[in-house]
């Protein structure tokens, strides 16, 4: 498919009333059609692999049409530049979340990324780096402990961040780990008890979210 066709398929499907709905969720209205997720896999699965494809789609500026270039992109030729500009063009958390479970967690420069993220000043690349976090706690089967240890700290360091969307994703990533398995379990308690004692609206929040899921309350 060409990218006029993938755009005129999305804009044939545009529902006005989705998206003040999506706005209600935080979701940018920006170039926002309304049209349906499983619609947009289902036309990505008619479009298939194709990284020029996903290039313009993301160049259209088209919110719909950036989602689908994250289903049409090839996580495993994406390089480091890639991920950065397009990271730098989030500018809503479902755009940002759908590129890093989509793709971004699949590649190889995912954990390498996911660290350099954590420490960002934009609101939407530090988000993505605790959601690809999060992504990989549940996908990359491979990944030792240690791997998850060591982003324990990088989570303790933004708890404090008081943007809505980054305190989320760091919440999200710190109850994944500790999903992981029994052993990350108590780790991401300690992690969460040690962000608890922060003085710091957020991290309270972070921690007592996060304990009341790992402990099974």
């Amino acid at each position: 498919m060409t990218c006029d066709e993938v755009l005129a398929e999305l804009r044939a499907n545009a529902n006005p009333e989705n998206v003040a709905g999506m706005a209600r969720y935080g979701i940018s209205c920006e170039g926002t059609l309304g049209v349906p997720v499983p619609l947009i896999r289902a036309l990505a699965r008619k479009a298939g692999r194709d990284d020029v494809l996903a290039s313009k789609l993301w160049e259209s500026g088209v919110h719909e049409a950036r989602i689908l270039a994250t289903m049409v992109a090839d996580p495993a030729r994406i390089t480091v530049r890639q991920m950065g500009a397009w990271a730098r063009d989030f500018d809503s958390w479902d755009v940002c979340d759908q590129a890093c479970q989509n793709l971004f967690r699949y590649s190889p420069h995912a954990w390498a990324m996911a660290k350099k993220w954590a420490g960002a000043r934009q609101e939407f690349v530090r988000r993505a780096g605790f959601s690809m976090m999060a992504g990989l706690a549940v996908k990359d089967k491979k990944a030792a402990d240690a791997d998850f240890l060591a982003l324990l700290p990088l989570i303790v360091a933004a708890a404090t961040d008081e943007r809505n969307m980054v305190k989320k994703a760091v919440n999200w990533a710190l109850r994944q780990i500790g999903k992981r398995n029994a052993s990350l379990r108590k780790a991401a308690i300690a992690t969460a008890e040690e962000i608890r004692a922060l003085d710091s609206k957020a991290a309270r929040w972070v921690a007592t979210d996060a304990l009341r899921e790992l402990r099974g309350r």
